[in-house]
């Protein structure tokens, strides 16, 4: 790694969150554990602000269900959705200190490897490119040894007996797709409805190395929004046909450059860029998030994953990137097309119908192929499973048969060989009242810690040489902080006493009355405080007190009674710093 510059924000932020009480490595009292993180109090109220940002901007406008499942999964259902199988990385470990890194990442950081081009690699391939390229231990030096797998899942036992496996949940995902029966149920057995959980994964990363943006334990908000995908159009989409999305598609990419196009959403739409109107839908929403969050349009972008990039679940994949200070640009949001994929899968190893009934508004006659057994036939052929067949047969698709017959000549209902002469087709006319069929999935799935830690750094600055977290309202940790001007003369029970009006009101507010005056506005500027209110020896004279602004260190005097309604719709939006009293 590039030795850090003094510019690195990422270093400036990580000092303040550990002096203030954001975040700070993990177990530090041990020599902490690479890939574990603790919020401190403030860093708790951020991220908490960050989650209930989130409620509002994507639960509660489209009434989606919110779940809370287990983190420890049993294997069963990571082995159904294919993550047992999936989720490894190339590995090897260093010859003379014994460090493990991940191959790929060695290659993109010392041979400027891009991503793309390594995980297309088998671990031959990736050792020939190792050996070629002279790539080395980043620790101390030394060669390499053999690559290998890692399972990047954190495997467990649960209860005493070590035959029952389970794994710590790598997405909250898969948490909704088993629980889908009883939230269709919910539903009203209605589509198209989305689902969220928000909660804790984990990863067991081989070698974290970038503090809140790649953790082993993380957490992570996964939206899971079902539609019928033979009426996949999304309702909203007139409300943001207009919008721009800076794009990355795969046909872009593929020529080797990173350079984004401007592109409306109907046109992404047009040109396939983008397959689902729900998927362009959601992605226009988590611009227009990261936005509230203090991140600007021109420092998002939208890249697609390339085949073999993608998750295995993935029909196609966009990852929303921002611009961070030190590692450029940085996945926050991944907008995956799971088809149906995941639900079959549930379905086919468990046993549970995962399907969805929609019933029409007007029934319809629709023609219908039928398979019937000839038992003439089946008889004298299968003899003792002759009944064993023809119950086969009765739940088989008349389609899936004529097909294979056509095609093969034959078709197997279970074990059995089946010849045309066995079964006869009839069509017949029947009136259906509805369709059966399996939803298709868009996801948003937005890392919290990354959000949180983006806020951050889009909110740090400095105004005449102090420290400076400019976060949006609704995100600051602490609203209003009450000071009284002096410790003396009845000022700091005056200052209390609001301090606890202003509580039982509840907004989050501090109180605090030691050093100077000037040095507790720095105090406040640096944990991002959008409002001080300083009660002087005029307050105990008229009831009014000052209030000072965080950004500007603009002043107003304003009456204690009105106080609370004023910062109210401050805080709402409903009304600028200079509206909430007499400047001074």
């Amino acid at each position: 790694m590039e030795p850090l510059q003094k510019s690195d924000k990422y270093e400036i932020i990580s000092e303040l969150a550990r002096r203030r009480g954001f975040f700070w490595p993990s177990y530090e009292i041990y020599g902490g554990v690479s890939g574990f993180l603790t919020y401190g109090p403030l860093g708790t109220l951020l991220k908490q602000r960050v989650e209930t940002k989130f409620r509002e901007f994507f639960i509660k406008p489209f009434k989606m269900l919110e779940l809370e499942s287990s983190i420890i999964m049993p294997a069963v259902a990571l082995e159904a959705s294919g993550h047992v199988k999936a989720f490894r990385e190339p590995m090897a470990a260093c010859l003379e200190c014994k460090r493990r890194f991940r191959v790929d990442h060695l290659l993109r950081d010392q041979a400027e490897m891009s991503d793309t081009a390594a995980e297309k690699l088998s671990l031959k391939e990736l050792a020939a490119e190792i050996e070629k390229l002279g790539v080395r231990c980043p620790e101390c030096g030394g060669k390499l040894g053999e690559s290998n797998y890692f399972m990047t899942m954190f495997e467990t036992s649960i209860g005493p007996y070590s035959e029952a496996v389970g794994y710590g949940r790598p997405e909250a995902a898969q948490g909704i797709f088993v629980e889908f029966k009883r939230l269709i149920e919910i539903a009203r057995g209605k589509v198209p409805f989305g689902v969220v959980q928000m909660g804790h994964a984990l990863r067991n990363e081989i070698s974290p190395r970038q503090g809140p943006i790649r953790l082993r334990e993380f957490n992570i908000a996964d939206i899971e929004f079902f539609f019928d995908p033979k009426e996949p159009h999304c309702p909203f989409l007139p409300e943001v046909e207009k919008d721009t999305l800076q794009l990355i598609p795969a046909e872009v990419k593929r020529k080797k450059t990173d350079k984004a196009i401007q592109v409306t959403v109907k046109k992404a739409l047009e040109k396939d860029y983008i397959k689902t109107e729900w998927q362009a839908y959601f992605m226009v929403l988590a611009k227009r998030f990261l936005k509230t969050l203090g991140v600007p349009d021109d420092k998002q972008r939208f890249i697609e994953k390339l085949p073999w990039e993608r998750a295995h679940y993935s029909k196609q994949g966009y990852d929303q990137e921002i611009y961070l200070d030190r590692w450029g640009w940085t996945e926050v949001s991944g907008h995956n097309y799971r088809t149906d994929y995941d639900l079959k899968q549930h379905m086919n190893h468990s046993g549970a119908d995962m399907h969805v009934f929609q019933e029409y508004s007007t029934p319809r006659k629709v023609e219908e192929t039928v398979v019937s057994p000839v038992p003439a036939k089946i008889g004298p052929t299968f003899k003792a499973d002759a009944q064993k067949v023809v119950t086969l047969l009765s739940k088989a698709n008349a389609k899936e048969v004529k097909k294979s017959l056509d095609e093969m000549g034959h078709y197997m209902a279970d074990a059995f060989k089946i010849l045309p002469e066995h079964v006869k087709f009839t069509n017949k006319t029947i009136e259906e009242t509805g369709r059966r069929f399996i939803p298709h999935v868009v996801e948003p799935s937005f890392g919290i810690d990354r959000l949180a830690y983006a806020a951050l750094e889009y909110a740090y600055g400095k105004k005449e040489d102090r420290a400076l977290l400019r976060l949006p309202r609704e995100l600051a940790p602490i609203q209003v902080a009450v000071y009284p001007l002096v410790s003396k003369d009845g000022i700091p029970e005056r200052a209390e006493q609001l301090h606890k009006a202003l509580v039982k009101e509840g907004f989050a507010v501090e109180y605090d009355e030691s050093g100077s005056i000037g040095r507790r506005y720095a105090r406040a500027d640096e944990v991002g405080t959008p409002l001080c209110v300083t009660i002087d020896y005029e307050t105990l004279s008229d009831a009014t007190v000052t209030l000072r602004d965080r950004d500007s260190w603009q002043q107003v005097r304003t009456k204690v009674e009105d106080l609370s309604e004023n910062l109210k719709e401050y805080f709402d939006y409903k009304r600028d710093f200079e509206a909430l009293g007499k400047t001074i």
